[in-house]
């Protein structure tokens, strides 16, 4: 209990613990004898009020909820359904809440047509209402401080503001000290249900965002860009994991972006909802969630900064991995990933990383990085793991359900073996879900752990702004095929040599001719598909039409494997970038990259060294000499694959069940 005789103790607190703090003990540390120390908590310390949901929840009896409660609950429900029920501007204005929406419109001067201010001016929360993605694990106030979870809630929002405090975010000034002219922002709270990658809750969130929608172009903002690390990065990591036994550690950056100071402007910002003082406004020190100025930019800069001051050398082939004498990190925005020998290196990082300001919150292994979860299948008689598992069933069962499919019969492969085409002519959607949702969370899912589903996926995702009920029922058919095959995920057998590289490029000439309509020119476009893999391990894969029009199975497969070589070269020099940090020595004679090919021509011509080429590639073969002089230089084999055995088919067409899981089963090891 913090009491006027040992009150210097609170100097030591947590942002949580000084969140937790009874109002008597704010009294204390308030009080004029103490303040001068805790003048950066004032909003902390001065906020007394709880929100009415939160007193009631507070004082509910464990048997059930008072009649005002299941009241207010009830009315929610019945304004989400109406909401839902809304499908065009018309279809607003003859519901229930068209005498709110005129009332907003009347109020002004407009006599513009009503759908512009409509999609302006409605709260965000309307015009995302039929997204239906997550809509319950991401609240707004009156849903967060009126649920079955306002308390949760509530502590979440005292400890963000504790947390912002703590580092000096802002001064509390009067509002009659803000300049003329210069713009109050708005502040909005947003929350989330943060959940592991299996679904079960892990805590509630609570974030102070700045309404940088406000703010304009040119004038309050210039650059705005997240550096983030390559998935494949990632992988080739999890890889050397298992092949060199490696510790490894996860962390998260408190309160990231609030690391860089606003410098070069002043910003001013309403008080945060709860925590009102009359008179008073914010005038940010450091850059807050939703602003421009927040800009991740910012934040990584800070990052590499700090990263380098404790001897963490910035890799050249990714900008966001750093390379140390005894650890390797890698860094996705505010979450990083941590390798090293001894786990005690990754330890004394950490530590060094905060006495330099980095606030790091330390998690554990690699398990559940950005909703990726990773099982242990096998492991020796040493405890290292010799298999794993990358798993998303989290991602998945929201996919199912938000298709309504929870009650549907499953599929075995994830596309028919036709082309799916535009299909102008045909019937309008008819289903509740929103399409590029849907679509978005696939894309995430065959991006890092499902590449069975990149080529599906990708032919959707060509047509989800403008999608018709064939689009509705290719994405059903994914989500049945998901449904057959929830737990099961990228299975990784890595083989003792980190720098054995293969890659397996593959083309589709024309893929869509003589199904897509003649007029539209995607028709006679090729489909570019390739995997590569290190240790016998997935680590990139792709699936793509082609932005040139190949004119003959040759160029087709030319330019996939012009595609592919993108991709592997870069690859190629991570790998021995890693080989040399851990001393795999001898690199040179340890190195072994194999190019798989399945057509003839293209086999001839990329053995074929430049300026050399063969007669049917005279018109085109001018774009090959790059790669082909890379393939002679790094002494890469160019051989020939059976094409049953293509693994770059699976990325280009749709295939019988047969061929499907035999590929599946070569790629994913299921």
């Amino acid at each position: 209990n913090i009491n006027h005789s040992n009150c210097g103790a609170a100097l030591q607190f947590t942002p949580a613990q000084m969140a937790s703090l009874s109002p008597s003990e704010k009294d204390v540390l308030w009080n004029e004898r103490h303040r001068s120390n805790f003048e950066n908590y004032s909003l902390t310390l001065q906020s007394k009020r709880v929100p009415i949901g939160v007193q009631a929840a507070y004082t509910s009896s464990s048997h059930g909820f008072t009649a005002t409660r299941a009241n207010r609950r009830r009315s929610a429900q019945s304004i989400r359904a109406m909401l839902l029920e809304v499908d065009t501007v018309e279809d607003l204005m003859n519901s229930p809440l068209s005498e709110f929406i005129t009332l907003a419109v009347n109020e002004c001067i407009y006599s513009g047509p009503q759908i512009t201010p409509v999609c302006q001016d409605v709260s965000p929360a309307f015009l995302n209402a039929k997204t239906g993605i997550s809509r319950e694990d991401n609240p707004g106030w009156h849903e967060a401080m009126s649920g079955d979870e306002a308390p949760q809630y509530w502590e979440a929002a005292k400890k963000e503001i504790a947390t912002l405090e703590a580092i000096n975010a802002w001064d509390v000034v009067n509002i009659s000290s803000v300049p003329k002219g210069q713009r109050i922002l708005k502040s909005l709270w947003t929350f989330k249900r943060k959940r592991s990658p299996s679904g079960v809750i892990k805590k509630w969130k609570g974030r102070l965002t700045a309404r940088g929608d406000m703010q304009v172009e040119g004038v309050d903002f210039n650059e705005v860009w997240a550096p983030v690390c390559s998935w494949s990065t990632v992988r080739m990591m999890f890889t050397l994991q298992m092949v060199l036994g490696l510790a490894s550690s996860s962390a998260d950056v408190t309160c990231a972006f609030l690391h860089a100071p606003i410098d070069d402007e002043e910003v001013y910002l309403e008080m945060p909802r709860g925590f009102e003082q009359p008179g008073k406004c914010l005038k940010l020190k450091k850059s807050l969630y939703g602003l421009r100025q927040s800009r991740p930019r910012n934040f990584f800069l800070y990052l590499a900064h700090r990263m380098e001051e404790c001897k963490m050398r910035q890799s050249k082939h990714d900008p966001c991995l750093f390379i140390g004498d005894k650890v390797i990190a890698v860094c996705y925005v505010d979450d990083l990933l941590f390798w090293a020998k001894d786990p005690k290196d990754i330890t004394e990082l950490m530590v060094e990383l905060r006495k330099k300001g980095l606030d790091l919150e330390k998690e554990d292994d690699c398990a559940g990085f950005l909703g990726v979860d990773v099982k242990v299948l096998e492991s020796d008689e040493n405890g290292r793991a010799t298999k794993i598992e990358l798993t998303q069933s989290g991602l998945i069962d929201r996919i199912i359900e938000n298709l309504g499919l929870n009650s549907a019969n499953v599929k075995h492969t994830s596309s028919k073996c036709e082309p799916l085409t535009r299909d102008d002519d045909g019937e309008p959607c008819q289903e509740d879900f929103n399409v590029a949702a849907v679509v978005g969370q696939l894309l995430y899912l065959a991006g890092h752990t499902r590449p069975d589903l990149a080529y599906s996926v990708n032919c959707v995702a060509r047509y989800m702004f403008c999608p018709k009920r064939s689009h509705e029922l290719a994405l059903k058919q994914i989500g049945t095929y998901l449904k057959a095959t929830r737990c099961k995920g990228m299975i990784i057998t890595p083989s003792d040599n980190i720098l054995s590289i293969e890659a397996f490029p593959d083309a589709d000439l024309g893929g869509l001719y003589g199904h897509e309509r003649g007029d539209d020119p995607a028709c006679v476009k090729s489909r570019t598909g390739f995997v590569i893999l290190a240790a016998n391990c997935p680590i990139l894969w792709k699936s793509q039409l082609q932005s040139k029009t190949a004119l003959s199975t040759m160029e087709a497969e030319i330019s996939a494997l012009a595609h592919c070589c993108k991709e592997l070269f870069p690859l190629i020099d991570l790998a021995k970038s890693f080989a040399e940090h851990f001393k795999l020595e001898p690199v040179e004679s340890t190195m072994s990259v194999t190019i798989h090919e399945d057509n003839a021509a293209a086999l001839i011509l990329g053995n074929t060294l430049p300026p050399g080429y063969t007669p049917r590639s005279k018109f085109f073969h001018l774009e090959t000499i790059w790669f082909r002089e890379e393939i002679a230089r790094r002494g890469i084999n160019l051989v020939k694959v059976d094409t049953k055995d293509q693994l770059g088919d699976i990325f280009t067409k749709g295939l019988t069940q047969v061929t499907f899981e035999y590929l599946r089963k070569k790629l994913l090891g299921w």
